[in-house]
């Protein structure tokens, strides 16, 4: 894997010359851009509109449903781009990074040219608002076709920007349908539109939002679905979709999120809070990797698994039977899967966030103190051997002394490794911005973390539970057990940790060390998975946190972890959101969907609260992580 650093900060450039470049890309059989007004007429001419009239006249469903072309559609224009737009706001920030690196063997690949190539477009990692803005300004300047990018309606309602994204290529979607088929028949129409006449990739984000852990999170399946449907009905040869992955050194929005985990609402996105924010980029932010993958056939994925055949015996417009969709479905889902794991394998990880995990689990809840940094030197180029040995994509400066690798990543995160572990909103958010660092090498070492916290027992049945309990919390492959046992046990025995015979698994003496940082890698999210199983009350510290976010950390600090708590992490909502879906999808817990009238002497505000709400009961019986 071989990046290029394409810019560098102090490097000779000027903004106009890089405005007024000439900039010619190779399109998709020749074709230009629509103009929006064509594009929106193409998608109220379509045939699936004509036929969808959920409700009223056909002219009312005309009406409807130009508003909501009116309010979606991109106006995507190029003197947008070149002057005061997102990607020249992306050029804009390039005082705060030291350097952006790309492959450039693989950018070349992530839009389609000529008449042979697919339609399709770039499925981006989400970890910053950084990242849109980022592949405008890759793809303008290595003269690669300019994407329309699905946004949220958030953006929409700022003043000047919104209109802004719109004239860089954003379309703006609702984050829920609630129901609205004829909301989703126009914007399935008018994804599709866009893909089947090539007249721009279409960017997309699997991920559905920003990770605020910086792990990858569930894929979602609505839009990749309809990228793939053109495919599925015959209305192209191929669909061919690049996994982008972006990497930031530090992460601009890093408090940001830490707060959010502790239940601190988002601030509403506001042209005023981005010129507020405009002082943070003041600071440095390290460097930015992007990684363009290997693109993915939709063709080749589907051969021997989707028979479109299906869609040839019934009118285009019918629904397929419930048993085709469901194996539709299910190769979306895996297709999706797919994608994210490439993501994650190539992500770059710098040495902060190797002396991340170090430093979390040097600490201990209660005590103040610190290593050495003779001592987390040695630590480092010790894990730095052992990922890279696990195929780990790592930018380690080779040619420059460890204590100097070291004391640069201190430095760059000053505010993050001073700390001390008393129980304060401000330590919770340190801590957390650290774990979300951690988090992104947790791809890398989870499946022998797995094993290694299944060792002491009946190896691959508890494997198979943790793996289980886990899928909402990490990326793994539905159906992919015994593939994930065998990369476990092959890197283990690989590195000298374990000896695997046909009869057991034994643990060598030189594996002592790895078993103990692979387990205390996983011990926070199995703590915090206990905690949330065993407590009876936690239903109502949920509530609460529907309810009333910020009294998140406040009632937990008094009511739920009093003597209990070990790890910081515990206390992010994210963990307590999956750890939660893991209870009912295992059957520890049941949902039900009703009114809720109650009195909570530590929760305000419960009294006879009247709306569809989550009631949890715990099922003694089923509880899978009862101790004694």
């Amino acid at each position: 894997m071989t990046l290029r650093t394409f810019w560098r900060r102090g490097g000779n450039s000027s903004d106009l010359r890089y405005a007024l470049r000439c900039y010619a890309p190779v399109v998709y059989k020749g074709l230009c851009p629509s103009k929006a007004g064509t594009l929106k007429s193409m998608v109220l001419q379509s045939d699936q509109l004509q036929l969808c009239h959920p409700s009223g006249t056909v002219d009312d469903v005309q009406e409807e449903a130009s508003s909501i072309l009116e309010e979606m559609a991109h106006r995507l224009q190029l003197s947008t781009v070149r002057f005061p737009s997102p990607s020249h706001s992306a050029k804009s920030l390039k005082p705060c990074s030291a350097s952006i690196c790309v492959n450039e063997e693989g950018i070349q690949r992530v839009t389609p040219t000529g008449d042979s190539g697919a339609p399709g477009g770039p499925a981006t990692s989400h970890r910053s608002y950084m990242d849109f803005l980022l592949m405008s300004y890759l793809l303008y300047t290595y003269d690669l076709a300019l994407p329309v990018i699905a946004a949220g309606m958030d953006f929409m309602g700022m003043k000047f920007v919104g209109e802004m994204l719109r004239m860089s290529g954003a379309f703006f979607i609702r984050r829920s349908f609630g129901g609205d088929k004829l909301y989703w028949a126009v914007f399935s129409e008018y994804v599709k539109t866009m893909l089947k006449n090539g007249f721009a990739p279409v960017e997309f984000f699997l991920e559905g939002t920003r990770s605020r852990t910086s792990k990858s999170l569930t894929p979602k399946l609505g839009l990749l679905n309809i990228v793939m449907d053109p495919f599925f009905k015959g209305e192209v040869f191929d669909v061919s979709l690049v996994p982008v992955s972006i990497s930031y050194e530090r992460i601009l929005e890093e408090s940001l999120y830490a707060r959010e985990l502790l239940g601190v609402p988002k601030p509403k996105e506001s042209t005023s809070g981005l010129i507020k924010a405009r002082k943070v980029l003041s600071e440095d932010y390290g460097s930015i990797h992007v990684y363009f993958g290997q693109p993915v056939s939709v063709r080749s994925l589907a051969e021997g698994r989707v028979n479109r055949c299906q869609f040839n015996l019934i009118p285009r417009y019918n629904k397929p039977t419930p048993s085709y969709l469901e194996d539709i479905h299910s190769f979306v889902n895996d297709s999706a899967y797919r994608l994210v794991r490439a993501q994650e394998e190539n992500m770059v990880l710098k040495p902060w966030v190797l002396l991340a995990s170090l430093l979390l689990q040097n600490q201990v809840s209660g005590q103040k103190r610190g290593i050495a940094l003779d001592e987390l030197t040695e630590q480092a180029v010790w894990l730095r051997d052992l990922s890279r040995q696990y195929g780990a994509f790592l930018h380690w400066p080779e040619h420059t002394p460890p204590s100097e690798v070291v004391s640069s990543s201190l430095s760059l995160h000053r505010g993050l490794y001073l700390f001390y572990l008393t129980f304060l909103p401000c330590q919770a958010v340190i801590i957390l911005s650290c774990a979300s660092y951690r988090n992104q090498a947790l791809h890398v070492f989870l499946r022998p973390a797995l094993l290694a916290s299944a060792i002491h027992t009946e190896v691959f049945n508890s494997f198979s539970f943790l793996r289980n309990m886990f899928s909402n919390e990490f990326i793994l492959c539905p159906g992919a057990t015994v593939q994930d046992f065998e990369e476990a046990c092959y890197l283990l025995v690989k590195t000298g940790a374990l000896q695997v015979t046909q009869q057991e698994v034994l643990v060598t003496e030189r594996g002592h060390r790895t078993l103990v940082f692979l387990t205390s890698m996983l011990d926070p999210f199995l703590q915090g998975y206990q905690q949330v199983s065993l407590f009876k009350s936690f239903f109502f510290y949920f509530l609460s946190v529907l309810f009333s976010p910020q009294l998140s950390v406040k009632f937990t600090d008094r009511v739920w972890f009093p003597g209990r708590l070990r790890y910081t992490e515990v206390l992010s909502s994210d963990l307590q959101k999956n750890s939660l879906a893991a209870l009912l999808r295992l059957g520890a817990v049941r949902k039900i969907k009703g009114y809720v009238g109650f009195d909570h002497p530590y929760v305000p505000g419960f009294k006879q609260q009247q709306s569809m709400t989550v009631i949890l009961q715990l099922n003694e019986e089923k509880h899978p992580l009862e101790t004694a």
